[in-house]
């Protein structure tokens, strides 16, 4: 069962479980459009995802209940009106506790190791705040505030920004027997809207932060 978040009557955040696609994989398996349907709670169509998240990553994705609301939200995204929390832990400590990233990222692909993001001069700008929330056990909580939406753009940050990857990252990092995936959590979520409230919501900290020591002091 897929939990909701937030609920009104052009958008829904749900709580995304980590390991499940968004879109059905090529070689088959269970995906978010398998539970489309249950989400339509009345509604006569089954809601849209606005962006993505990661196979991996868990926490709040915004779906969007009609057409318009889709095209509307996915404008907020394009003009940086939303406001994303990310938590992640990383495979190791960091000296400051603090800053900015600013990468230009760009893609690459090799028939050896499939696809992936680099820092390159000429990639596409991307930006990341992050914050230094907790330490344990030589591991590091750290609380990330993109502003832009590039794809993998924390993981390849969390790399080539602060110098550690993501636990369990097999692309930047690598597996890890402590944890079944990377570890990137979608904590909270804000769309400005005109004319109404923002839509809020927020995801509590996952059971495999917990079991590494963590804890989300902010909500």
């Amino acid at each position: 069962m897929i939990e909701i978040l937030y609920e009104d009557g052009e958008a829904l955040v749900i709580d995304k479980p980590a390991g499940l696609p968004i879109e059905q994989p090529r070689k088959g398996g269970a995906s978010l459009e398998d539970h489309l349907d249950q989400l339509k709670l009345g509604f006569q169509r089954p809601p849209v995802p606005v962006h993505r998240l990661d196979t991996d990553t868990s926490g709040c994705l915004l779906l969007a209940r009609n057409p318009k609301a889709l095209k509307r939200f996915g404008r907020a995204f394009e003009d940086r009106l939303v406001g994303k929390r990310y938590l992640g832990v990383l495979a190791g400590e960091i000296g400051n506790d603090e800053g900015t990233i600013e990468l230009a990222l760009s893609k690459i692909s090799s028939a050896e190791k499939g696809w992936r993001m680099i820092a390159a001069r000429k990639g596409k700008p991307s930006v990341t705040h992050w914050r230094k929330l907790q330490v344990e056990n030589g591991l590091t909580l750290v609380e990330f505030r993109p502003e832009t939406g590039r794809t993998h753009q924390i993981r390849i940050h969390a790399l080539a920004g602060l110098g550690v990857p993501l636990l369990g990252d097999p692309v930047y990092g690598k597996p890890d027997s402590r944890v079944k995936r990377a570890m990137l959590h979608a904590a909270g979520l804000t769309v400005e809207r005109d004319g109404k409230p923002a839509i809020e919501a927020c995801s509590p900290l996952p059971a495999d932060f917990v079991s590494l020591g963590f804890s989300d002091g902010q909500r």
